[in-house]
């Protein structure tokens, strides 16, 4: 992959490149002293502890590269997609996993309204069921992207983004008295069976084993309550269905299709009112319930077209992404189906 031209205001305030990979001095640079001088004022860290740490904080050229977008021009292929998650080894390692904390997500679903196939099936597309998790130094990566971050149209706000999970990944570290280096995750920095950041572990992740101990990495029973939890939060509800496919009452190029498809993460529609763009031949659908109308591109295929329901959107705000969002519905229901063979 070619490498990205730097910025100037990038390479003033940083080592050479080569001198980052070989030893990144991470203490030295001039954003990292900014920063450091905002945690000493807003959290009452003394600066030589947190140049201490920096010191062993190491530059992730891999997570800046992974972070530069595709390559434009390829179609989005949904069927392509759903096949990387909704697979035989997925499959049977969820209904294994479905089988073996039955309680915890039955307690799940009691108390936060989320029924056991959508944790399942969150867990199961974000990390296998805990058996891709991540072997990154989180404090790694975070430094890396929060202080030099890819050249890309949004990289003030992503950097800005990082430098916040920089911060949660700190406090996380000091409030549970352990060693920042220890925590390990994706290029990204998400920890964890469920891959939660930092700021999303120390505002939605919840000890849900009662050990006294909120572990992501190591207890599949919080990683269930906190997925649960998380959602919950963001605007999932009780016994609400997901989505029903629709099949297209206007042609492709419609306008008013267009602005049902630009409607954004939200479900604004009722249902009579979309009749006339789409329409369900599911019974089970809803009258008295908002509605937003998904467009599943599959390359040179015809395009599939859902009604999504307020829990669909839910799941978009775990990870914005339609492909997303139906894949752990799909993966979910799936798995459910194989456990009553």
């Amino acid at each position: 992959m070619k490498k990205p031209v730097r910025s100037t205001a990038a390479a003033s305030s940083a080592p050479a490149a080569k001198a980052k990979k070989d030893e990144s001095h991470f203490e030295q640079w001039k954003e990292v002293s900014s920063f450091i001088s905002e945690m000493v004022s807003k959290h009452g860290y003394t600066e030589a502890e947190l140049k201490a740490i920096f010191k062993q904080a190491r530059y992730i050229e891999t997570a800046r590269q992974l972070m530069r977008p595709a390559p434009a021009g390829k179609p989005k292929n949904w069927k392509a997609y759903r096949a990387r998650f909704v697979e035989p080894y997925r499959i049977e390692a969820g209904v294994a996993f479905w089988d073996k904390y039955a309680d915890a997500l039955a307690k799940a679903e009691q108390e936060y309204g989320v029924p056991p196939e959508i944790i399942v099936g969150l867990i199961g597309v974000e990390t296998i069921f805990g058996k891709q998790t991540g072997g990154f130094r989180v404090m790694d990566v975070l430094t890396t992207l929060a202080f030099d971050y890819p050249d890309t149209p949004t990289r003030d706000t992503r950097m800005q983004f990082f430098r916040g999970e920089l911060e949660n990944m700190l406090l996380m570290s000091r409030e549970a008295s352990l060693d920042p280096f220890v925590f390990k995750g994706s290029y990204a920095g998400a920890i964890g069976w469920p891959q939660f950041m930092p700021g999303s572990i120390r505002k939605y992740a919840v000890d849900f084993d009662g050990d006294g101990k909120i572990n992501l990495t190591d207890s599949p029973v919080d990683a269930i309550g906190s997925v649960a939890h998380y959602l919950a939060v963001h605007g999932w509800k009780r016994n609400l269905p997901v989505a029903f496919p629709a099949t297209l009452v206007l042609h492709e190029k419609n306008e008013q299709l267009s602005t049902a498809l630009g409607k954004g993460l939200q479900a604004s529609y009722q249902l009579q009112d979309l009749k006339a763009i789409a329409t369900t031949a599911s019974s089970d659908a809803p009258t008295n319930i908002p509605y937003g109308l998904v467009d599943l591109q599959n390359g040179n295929d015809a395009t599939e077209y859902w009604l999504a329901t307020e829990n669909f959107y839910a799941i978009t705000l775990y990870n914005r992404s339609y492909f997303y969002a139906m894949s752990v519905y799909d993966l979910g229901r799936v798995i459910a189906l194989a456990r009553q063979k």
